[in-house]
């Protein structure tokens, strides 16, 4: 696959919180097969082939200009194992020196698999949006086979690369019971990250009119999924 079909429609030169202890450029590619009614990256999620995106060379020249300070690249999304060229993005980022970790919502197991059994990965964060049941559906508002997400949670699981499970908390989705749930299905993993929801350019405007994800919530959650993990970390 040509390294030109690739499409990013997004980049942060220099992050310190995407890929926590490295300073890390982030790149975003476009199109997402969820609809989650939290998502804050409307234009990401929708963006199409033909949208207006950052030419693959000029990212590359960045990266170049930043040999031996930059740690690594995220390459996120929108849902970045869609992207067809994304085998032949990581090599290309791995021989120019650069380690690289995946964003993904493990919907596509065979894909995150393949990177990880090919060493074109390093890390993988995989968001997990619900326990595995109707849920789903409710938060992500699209209907597809969940045996994936169980899936890419043993391959996870099983991997030995550097790894984290993320759950954003929305109240009026999630309870902190729903966390604990969450948490006994990826039971022994090594770190689950809770993020706050927030009630900013949310795809589902209705959700817009919440309020933010209280504190006490998150810990009650962190409380309930601790058993099963080895770190349970609330970030954001």
């Amino acid at each position: 696959m040509h390294l030109k079909t690739v499409r990013i429609k997004g980049l942060v030169e220099t992050s310190l919180i995407d890929w926590p202890g490295r300073l890390a450029t982030v790149i975003f590619l476009p199109g997402c097969n969820l609809r989650c009614r939290y998502c804050h990256a409307k234009d990401i999620i929708l963006g199409g082939l033909g949208d207006e995106h950052i030419p693959i060379e000029a990212v590359l020249e960045m990266l170049a200009g930043h040999e031996g300070w930059l740690d690594g690249v995220v390459i996120s999304g929108g849902e970045p194992t869609l992207c067809r060229g994304l085998g032949r993005l990581c090599e290309e980022i791995r021989n120019r020196g650069f380690s690289v970790k995946l964003d993904t919502n493990g919907t596509r197991p065979s894909v995150v698999a393949g990177l990880i059994n090919d060493g074109l990965i390093d890390a993988v964060s995989m968001d997990i949006k619900a326990p595995l049941d109707y849920r789903y559906l409710e938060v992500t508002q699209t209907i597809f086979g969940l045996r994936r997400i169980g899936q890419s949670i043993d391959i996870i699981l099983n991997s030995s690369i550097e790894y984290e499970f993320r759950t954003t908390v929305a109240p009026s989705l999630l309870s902190p019971a729903d966390v604990g749930e969450i948490a006994r299905a990826i039971q022994g993993a090594r770190r689950y990250v809770l993020q706050p929801f927030r009630p900013h350019a949310c795809l589902d405007k209705s959700m817009e009119a919440l309020p933010a994800c209280p504190t006490n919530v998150l810990q009650d959650a962190a409380r309930l999924a601790q058993g099963f993990v080895e770190k349970v970390v609330i970030r954001g």
